[in-house]
């Protein structure tokens, strides 16, 4: 009887140990798979994102009208057109006498260096056209009027001012030649208008792997915010799963924080990539100011990633049996402790709430996280400052019901 109960008491535990090895097997795979998925949700959210809102869109590319590396590529290429389609031949000749004095003092001296100096007078023209307000203004509105042309980049369909030719992406700068066009005939350069209608392009993006990525794009842009969806729930089955959750939870944090953090390193290794391999004819100060303007949001969506993961770490960590941890709670207490007795000693009172609190303090605690965590996944784009101040916000708050409870 003896040996038999040994064994049935062995036979337990050895099925204990063999069902705990799996939980522990599909915890680790969970929480690996949850962050792995996470730079992927990041990702995801950003293209479906900058595709499907043409708010965030026009936010994106509005700064790029002022951006002086633009405005330079846009009167360089525009110089271009404007050259050559110029008769410099007849360009005296088809002056009026009376306009013949302004249009000479504008360009100096014509000799030999008559090409040189309409290209300067129409380049200097060009410049002063893209860096208006007006040429802002045009910028913004075609781009919210263009927007589905963003799809038109990574997927090739769609249409605007923004187009794929040859796994290239460019501007047509028709509307910004018509304007220089209009500014060399009142100063002078009455040629200029005999200039037919010209529709140039800037090429401020090329890639021969646009192609290839489409399906994945594709697939990014189909999953949008779904993804980040599941990634959050692989880590938090996982985290259930594990035998010490509050480790199990600290690792998930850093792990889906650091996969995230590897994602804004590739981003800047590719950018440097990216900008080698351009062709000579496109403006890399152009290209590259395009590239950090539609990754800006991608790269505020990794650093709140990060700030998440590091929070929950964190908080985690703080509120484990470790020796720092139970160290640092208890400078917590003690801190309060000190205030709230030097605020009794000047004859501070709580009344009512005191007592309440000291009753149900816990549960108004977790309904602060909560709201914590509410406000976070309401926000439509939180940012890593957020996830801090929100955080702050919390531990404040969390002082200030520690401080009334008087414990």
């Amino acid at each position: 009887m003896l040996r038999e109960r040994v064994a049935v008491l062995e036979a337990g535990r050895d099925t204990g140990a063999s069902r705990h090895r799996v939980r522990a097997f599909f915890a680790a795979l969970l929480i690996v798979v949850g962050c792995v998925l996470a730079p992927l949700a990041a990702l995801a959210s950003w293209t479906s994102s900058e595709v499907g809102d043409t708010d965030r869109y026009v936010a994106t590319v509005a700064p790029l009208a002022s951006d002086s590396d633009v405005q330079d590529a846009v009167a360089d290429r525009v110089t271009d057109a404007v050259m050559s389609r110029l008769d410099l031949n007849a360009l005296l000749s088809g002056v009026a006498p009376d306009q013949r004095p302004a249009l000479e003092k504008a360009l100096g001296k014509l000799g030999d260096a008559l090409q040189n100096a309409v290209r300067g007078f129409v380049h200097d023209k060009a410049r002063a056209v893209a860096g208006s307000d007006a040429f802002a203004t045009v910028w913004t509105r075609a781009n919210r009027r263009a927007h589905s042309a963003v799809d038109k980049a990574l997927t090739g369909s769609g249409g605007g001012a923004v187009q794929l030719t040859d796994d290239a992406v460019t501007i047509d700068l028709g509307p910004v030649v018509d304007q220089v066009k209009q500014r060399l005939v009142a100063d002078g350069l009455t040629v200029a208008g005999r200039i037919p209608e010209v529709h140039t392009e800037l090429t401020v993006a090329r890639s021969e792997d646009i192609g290839k990525i489409r399906p994945a794009f594709r697939v990014l842009q189909v999953l949008g915010n779904w993804l980040p969806v599941v990634a959050v729930l692989f880590l938090v089955v996982g985290v259930l799963l594990a035998r010490g959750r509050r480790r199990a939870t600290v690792a998930a944090a850093l792990g889906a924080a650091f996969a995230t953090l590897l994602l804004g390193a590739g981003l800047v290794v590719f950018r440097a990539l990216y900008l080698d391999a351009l062709p000579p004819g496109v403006s890399q100060g152009a290209a590259g100011s395009v590239y950090d303007a539609l990754t800006r949001f991608l790269r505020v969506a990794v650093r709140t990633v990060v700030a998440v993961g590091v929070v929950v770490a964190l908080a985690a960590w703080v509120t484990g049996g470790g020796r720092w941890a139970r160290r640092a709670r208890g400078v917590w207490g003690d801190g309060i402790g000190a205030v709230r007795g030097a605020a009794d000693r000047f004859g501070f009172r709580t009344g009512p709430v005191g007592p309440w609190l000291g009753r149900y303090g816990a549960w108004v605690g977790w309904a602060l996280v909560a709201a914590a965590v509410l406000t976070l996944v309401l926000w439509s784009y939180p940012t890593g400052w957020v996830v801090f101040g929100l955080a702050l916000a919390l531990v404040l708050a969390l002082a200030v019901v520690t401080f009334l409870t008087g414990v």
